[in-house]
């Protein structure tokens, strides 16, 4: 249950649900990439697109789990184009190797839900980079990079806007250091805060949505990149945190958001007409929001891209 229903300029409020930002919308034609699909918002936002038609590809790092979702949605809409393919964000190997299956499978892509995150004590991704940074931020960078051409030529045949949607969250707040801005300073267990660690990767997906907009925008290409806050929502996100999990599933469950409301600002920013041509902006509850003036940082996000080039480089 949510208690504020407030309309914003949109229509909407925190308590429209994803079928509602979207009724009358037709999809059919669009194809998908969502990550995470196969757990809390990215299930719903994957059954939700389904609904208006688009094919989704269930970028997943459980494929069990992801075709029992496939299941489950096809049970409900029969109709529903839907795939699962491996993607683990936490190792750059799993990442390339989607992006060449994904390539080799010839599919176009109109939309790139980048939608899959963590929450957890400290660790290292199979690439040595801390966890929340390296899956939250560096394995979509790295996926956003080599899914761009295939946006990009999509785009051009189909002569329909391409839609990149970071989904990132009020974290990014939470980011703090006395000494400035360093990507690399909690990548050691000596420094390590989760909710640093987690704010700064969620402050890393919004400097990403705007420096790909700008970029999008010198080069004249018709791809927006917006990021997104779904709220406050009880997901296994948490799972790591069981007393803060446990009081989210108990007491406060009537001030967060449900699933299907969580997952309505990312479909509303990946369908709806009103956000066409809008890019390089932050929206809450389906509407447009302020996110901290670090993330409107231009230097920033230039220093944030350089240094996630040299994360990812191949070598």
């Amino acid at each position: 249950m949510w208690i504020l229903g407030r309309k914003g300029p949109s229509g909407f409020s925190a308590s429209s649900t994803a079928e509602e930002v979207t009724k009358g919308i037709d999809g059919t034609g669009l194809t998908a990439v969502v990550t995470g699909a196969s757990s809390g918002i990215g299930t719903e936002t994957t059954r939700v697109l389904a609904l208006r038609g688009v094919h989704v590809v269930m970028a997943v790092r459980n494929t069990d789990a992801g075709r029992k979702v496939k299941e489950a949605i096809l049970k409900e809409n029969p109709n529903a184009k839907l795939d699962v393919m491996e993607l683990d964000l936490g190792s750059m190997a799993s990442v390339r190797k989607f992006g060449s299956e994904y390539k080799s499978l010839g599919l176009p892509l109109n939309l790139l839900i980048n939608n899959a995150g963590v929450m957890a004590p400290f660790m290292l991704t199979q690439d040595n980079i801390e966890q929340h940074f390296g899956t939250n931020h560096i394995g979509h960078f790295l996926l956003t990079n080599l899914l761009l051409e295939t946006m990009k030529s999509t785009t051009r045949e189909s002569q329909k806007e391409g839609r990149i949607v970071n989904v990132s969250s009020e974290g990014h707040r939470l980011f703090r250091y006395p000494e400035g801005v360093r990507f690399d300073k909690i990548n050691d267990k000596s420094s390590f805060r989760t909710v640093y660690a987690y704010g700064q990767s969620k402050l890393a997906n919004i400097l990403h949505a705007n420096e790909l907009a700008k970029r999008f925008k010198e080069e004249g290409v018709e791809i927006t990149a917006n990021s997104v806050h779904p709220g406050v929502i009880a997901t296994n996100l948490l799972r790591h945190h069981s007393i803060v999990n446990g009081l989210f599933t108990t007491v406060v469950k009537i001030f967060v958001k449900s699933i299907p409301q969580g997952a309505a600002t990312t479909c509303y920013v990946a369908l709806h007409p009103q956000v066409k041509g809008v890019s390089g902006e932050y929206f809450s509850d389906s509407n447009l929001a302020k996110p901290i003036a670090l993330a409107k940082d231009e230097e920033l996000a230039k220093k944030l891209w350089d240094f996630s080039l040299s994360l990812t480089d191949p070598k």
